[in-house]
């Protein structure tokens, strides 16, 4: 899909030779030079260097990632044809004579996407943000959505795609390759109803999770919210119910999940020693997605014109258990799911006292790969969101712009994963193309640049404006193409106030300086 070519040729301490190239990438090398028959050609692929500048490749595990060719006589090209690497940097092992940077370009490939959304601000390090999470999907959206595309795993992790999509859906058309991957979910979910833990379902024996199962119901919705077709509901309606009455038939008198493996939210910050889980209750996540999913479920039926009185009597026994079993909130996550997914008997409330525990920690999130997407939407829809901004340019660990002050151009799995030292998170888990945190991208589109649309208007047949800006940006411009249409809004902040720009192909409410008005499509300009 596009060329890198080498950004420099690094001799490091230990005498190695190394090719940057400046951005990590999917693809692969490929190589231009003249040799003699019988010259070998060997090189290793790798993301970062480690705190002495020497290459580092620990981190894939079992995966060599090594290319190797033997030459034939006179000017050759040559790449590998059937493999794909994950990596910024190549470590050349055997070349015959100099390596030159004009010996190396670096291919992408990923899925073919058309590209419908960009971000771009006053910030340089929020650009450079914006820029790893578009890296970071085109790295990892490659015939399905992996988890990350260097080490030995490559997966189709369901929950790491589920807390994505929204995002996804900005930045990229990826209505076909996510209907294609549903129909690959449909096609590989158990004769139980049970969704696997990824898609393709190469761990058959692996249980089933609240939050990775949950793609089922959340896929289908995200996508027609996006593009406003109908027809993923009907595709996938069967499967959705599937999960949901799977759920239900293992489910105990009170309706809820039983005791049963789920990844809590996993990476939670709050984690106890040696648990990648958090501290968030495993059942109090697991039972927030299953309404959620019943939700979906009632919502996608009702446009189907489908019978779904029995999901609204679940729906409401689920919710009333929940509550009953969950009086209280305890930790970031939790707060924050009870809110989004309409648990919260006040939700202002609860988003007070989320916003009081981010507050008490630092201003510093703790939340993990199920609280984070959401975390910033909760505070923003509730009065929060300056506070929702100060964790977003939170250059310290943990927050979005550390990895950023630390040098990377794709999103990492860990918020730490190098630390300021320069030593590494671990080498057992520790990918840095691990698109999952970029899920931010969304609140910005949403809230910092105030392109909203509401449930009853899918594909954006109807806009709500309201932004939410922020000095130390400067300036936000976004835009977006929809199906109805290319949507842009900027505002600019400004000695006399703020100024704001909007495109709109579509009749939109207004939403500034607590009124509201409404506009038919055209361009306007506003003060505030």
């Amino acid at each position: 899909m596009e060329r890198v070519l080498p950004k420099q040729i690094l001799h490091t301490p230990s005498g190695e030779t190394v090719i940057d190239f400046g951005q990590e990438i999917t693809g692969y090398v490929a190589i231009f030079l003249h040799a003699r028959a019988g010259d070998e050609v060997r090189f290793l692929h790798g993301e970062v260097l480690d705190a002495q500048g020497n290459f580092y490749n620990e981190n894939y595990r079992s995966a060599k990632a090594e290319a190797s060719y033997i030459c034939r006589d006179g000017e050759q090209t040559w790449h590998t044809r059937l493999t794909f690497f994950g990596f910024r940097y190549i470590k050349v092992l055997s070349w015959p004579g100099n390596p030159e940077k004009e010996n190396f370009q670096a291919a992408v490939v990923h899925s073919d996407m058309k590209r419908t959304g960009w971000l771009r601000s006053g910030n340089r390090e929020i650009n450079r943000l914006f820029s790893n999470i578009v890296w970071g999907q085109r790295g990892n959206f490659l015939d399905i959505p992996s988890d990350c595309p260097q080490r030995d795993e490559r997966l189709g992790w369901t929950g790491d795609a589920q807390v994505f999509i929204k995002a996804a859906s900005c930045f990229y058309d990826v209505e076909r390759f996510f209907r294609k991957w549903l129909h690959d979910l449909k096609a590989d979910q158990r004769e139980s109803g049970e969704v696997g833990q990824v898609i393709p379902d190469v761990m058959p024996e692996a249980e089933c999770s609240a939050a990775w199962g949950d793609a089922a119901t959340i896929f289908p919705w995200q996508i027609y919210q996006t593009y406003g077709d109908a027809g993923v509901l009907e595709d996938q309606f069967e499967s959705m119910k599937k999960w949901v009455d799977f759920i239900s038939s293992i489910s105990g008198q009170d309706g809820l999940w039983p005791d049963h493996f789920h990844f809590g939210d996993w990476l939670e910050l709050d984690a106890p020693e040696g648990s990648y889980k958090g501290s968030s209750r495993e059942n109090f996540i697991a039972d927030a997605f299953y309404a959620h999913s019943i939700e979906l479920v009632i919502k996608a039926g009702k446009l189907l014109n489908q019978d779904v009185a029995r999901y609204e009597t679940l729906y409401r026994k689920v919710v009333r258990a929940f509550r009953t079993a969950f009086p209280e909130y305890l930790t970031q996550t939790e707060h924050v799911l009870a809110v989004q997914f309409g648990l919260a008997e006040n939700a202002r409330k609860t988003a007070d006292d989320l916003a009081a525990l981010v507050e008490k920690a630092g201003v510093q999130l703790l939340t993990g790969f199920v609280g984070t997407p959401y975390l910033l939407h909760v505070l923003s829809r509730y009065g929060h969101g300056d506070l929702a901004w100060d964790l977003l340019l939170r250059r310290s660990y943990p927050g979005w712009l550390y990895p950023v002050t630390q040098g990377a151009t794709t999103i990492w799995e860990h918020w730490d994963g190098i630390h300021e030292d320069g030593s590494f998170w671990s080498a057992d888990m520790n990918s840095f193309n691990h698109y999952s945190y970029g899920a931010v991208a969304d609140w910005v589109f949403e809230q910092a640049a105030g392109i909203l649309h509401d449930e009853a208007h899918p594909g954006f047949s109807e806009l709500i404006y309201a932004p939410h800006p922020d000095a130390r940006l400067g300036w936000l411009k976004a835009r977006l193409d929809t199906c109805f249409g290319t949507i842009s809004a900027a505002w600019f902040c400004q000695e006399d106030g703020i100024r704001y720009e909007l495109e709109t192909p579509v009749r939109t409410q207004v939403r500034l300086n607590g009124k509201i008005q409404w506009l038919e499509k055209g361009r306007y300009t506003f003060w505030g």
